[in-house]
C-alpha cells in the first residue's frame, strides 16, 4: 500500500513537473522524440487526406475498385445511352466511342491508385499508425520503469538515513540491503529498455530519407498515370475526330466553301443549290426578288434547315423572299467572298478599264483566274441570276438591280470593320464588276449549267415565256478571249465565233 502510494505521489510530480525525476535520455534522443510524435501526426493527417483522394474503396481487388469507380459509371451510362439513342443518332455513336474511352481511364485509374495504396498509403499508414507508436510505447514502458527506479532509490535512502538515527541497527541494515537490491534491479530493467528505446529511435532517425521517399514515390506514380492516361487520349483521339467527320456534316453556313464542300463531296455549296432550286420553283415571277426583305423568324428557320443538310424544305416554296435572304445570308456568312480576297484588287482593276469591250476582257482575265471551286459555285450562281433577269419586265430584277442588291455579297475588300461597312464603300466599284458577269453569263461561262446538280431536288418544268439564255445577242460585244488565254477550242467557243464581229459594240 505504501509502495503504491509513493508511486501515485512520483506520478503527481512528473505531472506538474519534469517528465521523470531521473532523466535518462540523452539530448539528442529527446529531440528525436519530439520529432518523431511530430512525424507521426503529420503522417497521419497525410495519409488521411490522399486517402481521400482516391476514387476506388481503400483495400478493395482490382476488379472490385474498377466497378466502384467514378469514370466506371460514367463509362457505362455514357455506352447504356448511346445504345439507347441507337446507330441513327450521331450522339449515340458518339456516346458508345467515348464511353469506350473512359472505360480505359478507369483501367488507368484503378492501376494508378492500387499502386498509390502500396507504394504510399500502406507504408505512411504503417509509420504512422504501427512504428512510431510502438516506439512511443517504449517510451511510455521506460517512463514507467523509472518511476519504479525512482521510488526503489527513495525508499533505499530513507532507509539508510533510519539506520543512524534508529536503534534496531540490525534490522535496518538488512532492510536497507533488501532495497539496495530491488534499486539496482529497478535500474537494469531502465537500463535494457533505454537501449531497446534508444535503438529503436536511431533506427528512425536513419531511415527518414526513406520515410521521405513516399512523397517522392507519389508523385512518380502520378507523373506515370498522367502519361499513360494522356497516351489513351491521345490514341483514341485522332480516330473520335475522323469518326465524328465522317458522320456529321457540319452547318455550311459560316464555313468556307472549300471546306464545306471536302466534307459534303459536293460540287455546289447545299444553300445555294437549295435556295436556286426553290427560286427557280416559285421565286423567278416575284417582284423585287432579293430586295425585299423576308420574315427574320422564317428566314432564321430556313437556314437551320439548310444547315441540318435536309432536302425536306417544301414549306418554304411559298416564300421566295425567305429563300433569296437565305442565299443572301450564305454569300454574305462566307469568311471569304465568292469572287476572293485575293483578286479584289484584280477585280477593281479590270472594272476601271475605260473601254467596253476591253473591260469584259479583263474581267474575264480575272474570272478565270478564281479558284475552281469558287468558279464553279460563281458560274452557277451567275447562270442563275442571268435566267432571273429574263424576267425582270415582271420582277423588276434587271442585271444592274442585281448587281446593286447581291454584288456586295459577292465580293468586298479584306479591311477592318463590319461587313456592312465594307460593302458601303465598294459598292459601286463591286456593281460595275458583277453587272456585266450577269449580263453576259453565257459568254464568261460558255458552259450548260445543270442546276439540279446533286439531284435531291425536283427540277422545275421550264416557263413556256423563258428564253434561252444562249440567245443573248452576242454581236454587241467581241467574243475572242485574250491570246494569252486561248485554249482548246469547245463547241460553245465555236458557236462564239459564228457572231457578227463586226457589229459595233455597245457593251454596258
Amino acid at each position: 500500500m505504501k509502495k503504491q502510494f509513493n508511486r501515485m505521489k512520483q506520478l503527481a510530480n512528473q505531472t506538474v513537473g519534469r517528465a521523470e525525476k531521473t532523466e535518462v535520455l540523452s539530448d539528442d534522443l529527446l529531440q528525436i522524440e519530439r520529432r518523431m510524435e511530430l512525424v507521426r501526426v503529420v503522417s497521419h493527417n497525410t495519409h488521411k487526406k490522399m486517402a481521400s483522394c482516391l476514387q476506388g474503396h481503400i483495400g478493395a481487388d482490382a476488379e472490385k475498385r474498377h466497378k466502384k469507380l467514378p469514370l466506371t459509371a460514367l463509362s457505362q451510362a455514357m455506352m447504356e445511352g448511346g445504345n439507347q439513342l441507337g446507330e441513327d443518332s450521331l450522339i449515340g455513336k458518339m456516346m458508345e466511342v467515348c464511353g469506350d474511352a473512359e472505360n480505359r481511364l478507369a483501367s488507368e485509374l484503378m492501376q494508378h491508385e492500387l499502386q498509390i495504396e502500396k507504394d504510399v498509403l500502406d507504408p505512411l499508414s504503417q509509420l504512422a499508425e504501427v512504428e512510431i507508436p510502438n516506439i512511443l510505447k517504449q517510451r511510455k514502458q521506460l517512463a514507467k520503469l523509472v518511476l519504479d527506479y525512482d521510488s526503489a532509490k527513495a525508499r533505499w535512502l530513507q532507509a539508510t538515513k533510519s539506520i543512524i538515527s534508529g536503534t534496531n541497527t540490525q534490522a535496518l541494515t538488512a532492510k536497507a540491503d533488501l532495497l539496495k537490491e530491488e534499486v539496482d534491479e529497478a535500474m537494469n530493467k531502465v537500463e535494457l529498455c533505454k537501449d531497446q528505446l534508444a535503438a529503436d529511435m536511431y533506427s528512425f532517425f536513419s531511415k527518414e530519407g526513406d520515410y521521405a521517399r513516399y512523397f517522392i514515390t507519389l508523385l512518380e506514380a502520378q507523373a506515370d498515370y498522367h502519361r499513360k492516361s494522356l497516351t489513351v487520349l491521345e490514341s483514341v483521339l485522332p480516330t473520335i475526330q475522323a469518326q465524328q467527320d465522317s458522320w456529321v456534316e457540319k452547318p455550311a453556313f459560316g464555313t468556307a466553301l472549300e471546306d464545306h464542300l471536302k466534307r459534303s463531296g459536293r460540287e455546289i455549296a447545299l444553300p445555294i443549290e437549295a435556295c436556286v432550286m426553290m427560286l427557280l420553283e416559285t421565286g423567278m415571277k416575284e417582284e423585287g426578288l432579293f430586295r425585299i426583305a423576308a420574315g427574320a423568324s422564317k428566314l432564321k428557320k430556313l437556314k437551320a434547315a439548310l444547315d441540318c443538310s435536309t432536302s425536306q424544305l417544301e414549306e418554304f416554296y411559298s416564300d421566295p423572299h425567305a429563300v433569296a435572304g437565305a442565299l443572301k445570308s450564305y454569300l454574305r456568312e462566307l469568311p471569304e467572298p465568292l469572287m476572293t480576297h485575293q483578286l479584289y484588287d484584280e477585280w477593281i482593276q479590270a472594272s476601271s478599264v475605260a473601254d467596253p469591250d476591253k473591260r469584259l476582257q479583263a474581267l474575264w482575265v480575272v474570272c478565270d483566274q478564281l479558284p475552281k471551286n469558287n468558279r464553279n459555285n460563281l458560274r452557277y450562281l451567275v447562270k442563275f441570276l442571268a435566267k432571273l433577269a429574263q424576267d425582270s419586265e415582271v420582277n423588276k430584277m434587271t442585271p444592274s438591280n442585281i448587281a446593286i442588291v447581291l454584288g456586295p455579297n459577292l465580293l468586298w475588300a479584306k479591311t477592318e470593320g463590319s461587313l456592312a461597312e465594307m460593302a458601303a464603300a465598294t459598292s459601286v466599284h463591286v456593281v460595275a464588276i458583277v453587272e456585266p458577269i450577269i449580263q453576259h453569263a453565257d459568254w464568261f461561262f460558255p458552259e450548260d449549267v445543270e442546276f439540279n446538280v446533286s439531284g435531291m431536288f425536283v427540277m422545275p418544268t421550264p416557263a413556256s415565256n423563258h428564253s434561252n439564255p444562249s440567245d443573248y445577242d452576242c454581236s454587241t460585244i467581241e467574243r475572242k478571249r485574250p491570246n494569252s488565254m486561248v485554249g482548246p477550242e469547245t463547241d460553245a467557243a465555236r458557236k462564239d465565233k459564228d457572231c457578227d464581229l463586226d457589229t459595233e459594240s455597245t457593251v454596258l
